[in-house]
């Protein structure tokens, strides 16, 4: 007896199944992509966690851990520092990496970059575009002034054809610029959807790991700040690095936020040319001006991303209120710490802010999220209020307790080093036993020893 049928419709966009037509898919919003599909009830029955119809599974397979044998983790180096850096030593051979950011943001420039140091140190290099043409790609090249005789190209936006051709080349690296413009013949969607993007990283996946090829996935931000849709390859790929602008300078910046074989907490800086990407030379003072003009309430302070430091500039403007409650408005800045730290000036240091708008800016468009530049803030917001100007060569750094004790920092001897290195004079710091060997260090206790040493650092 054959067995019962049914009729639901399933949305071409993300394969989600109803029992009834509607205009709109209900799980990712599409217009007009339901369609009816007949299939047996046993099928249905299946997809909701009943058994197959009809099959027997096989057994997987069980791996004694104990008995593979350990090859180390060998790296592919890129020769660019900064963005070895952030992948942690180089491209793990057989790993999968996505690259995102905003159209124009340099994407395809670095990418470009890297198969060029990759192919004339480690072998051939395919680079898979289904947006621009051989032409278009040569151009590139040949301004970035890179060597095309281990460079290969493909203009395929198939994903199975592209994928026997790597097959059979077999490279060290596989560029595909970019995963939206690429489908596959398995699923009945458009170029560009949820389901499109999904089958054809899962099919660079199996590629990579079955050929121990690594691949590089070139992913767009779209309008709403999500990669190639809502975020759908994060948990696809093994590394996902983003490539920011800094607002100020021609910077760029480039940052992992997931990475199974480094740390995701280092940060790379490049400046961007008409000849391709440069490193820059000195990261840790890119985001502060260097000009001797004196202004109050601007102090410079030094954070950590991973293993390297950075100085940053806090500036503060404190105004008399002219109406209504205090405000406090911060950028790049906690707004809620920033809450935090004006109520300790006014209850430990005996500085009136109940009357005075506090507006704090990290110069440069940078965000900071480190505890260790308490004390820098509490300093510009004093100076700012007492209209003293605090000199270009200090440093601050420091946690602020709720008590307004000055707490200690990690890494203090790194920072320092930092400074020393790019002439600081003296470092207001925490009372400890660190030393230093050229900075004149000015160690407090609380923050009413601050107010009194405002005068001597000026």
């Amino acid at each position: 007896m054959p067995g019962k049928t049914q009729n639901i419709y399933v949305c071409s966009n993300c394969d989600a199944q109803f029992s009834k037509w509607s205009g709109r898919c209900l799980e990712c919003g599409g217009w007009g992509t339901l369609k009816m599909e007949t299939r047996k009830q046993e099928e249905i029955d299946y997809r909701l966690g009943g058994k197959a119809p009809g099959k027997k599974v096989s057994q997987a397979e069980i791996i004694d851990l104990e008995k593979i044998k350990e090859n180390g983790l060998a790296r592919i180096k890129t020769n660019i520092s900064e963005l070895d850096r952030v992948l942690g030593g180089g491209i793990v051979p057989g790993s999968l990496v996505l690259l995102s950011g905003e159209p124009g943001i340099g994407k395809s420039t670095i990418v470009a970059q890297l198969a060029d140091t990759i192919g004339k140190s480690h072998g051939d290099v395919i680079y898979l575009s289904g947006e621009e043409s051989a032409s278009q790609i040569k151009a590139r090249l040949v301004r970035l002034k890179c060597n095309l005789e281990k460079i290969k190209f493909i203009s395929e936006t198939n994903v199975e054809k592209a994928i026997a051709a790597v097959a059979a080349l077999k490279p060290a690296l596989v560029i595909v610029d970019s995963i939206q413009a690429v489908y596959s013949t398995e699923v009945l969607a458009e170029a560009g959807s949820l389901n499109q993007i999904r089958a054809g990283a899962v099919k660079f996946l199996e590629l990579a790991k079955e050929n121990n090829i690594a691949i590089i996935l070139v992913g767009h931000i779209t309008k709403d700040g999500q990669i190639a849709g809502p975020k759908s390859l994060e948990h696809i790929v093994d590394t996902v690095i983003y490539l920011e602008a800094e607002t100020v300078n021609n910077y760029r910046v480039l940052r992992a936020t997931k990475n199974r074989f480094g740390s995701v907490n280092e940060l790379g800086i490049f400046e961007m040319t008409g000849s391709g990407f440069k490193e820059v030379a000195n990261p840790g003072a890119v985001f502060i001006e260097t000009g001797e003009e004196k202004i109050t309430g601007s102090v410079i302070s030094c954070l950590m991303e991973g293993t390297r430091p950075f100085l940053v500039e806090i500036q503060a403007l404190v105004t008399k209120t002219i109406f209504g409650y205090p405000q406090r408005k911060a950028s790049g800045f906690d707004l809620n710490r920033l809450q935090v730290l004006a109520s300790v000036l006014t209850k430990r240091a005996k500085v009136n802010l109940t009357n005075q708008d506090i507006i704090l800016n990290v110069v440069g468009g940078f965000r900071v999220n480190d505890p260790g530049l308490d004390l820098a803030v509490c300093l510009a917001i004093t100076s700012s209020l007492l209209n003293q100007v605090i000199g270009r060569k200090t440093l601050v750094l420091g946690e602020v307790g709720l008590g307004g004790e000055v707490r200690n920092v990690s890494k203090l001897e790194q920072r320092l080093a930092e400074a020393e290195k790019l002439g600081f004079i003296q470092a207001m710091v925490p009372d400890s036993e660190i030393k230093a060997r050229k900075l004149k260090l000015v160690k407090i206790k609380n923050l009413e020893e601050m107010v009194g040493c405002i005068a001597h650092i000026a």
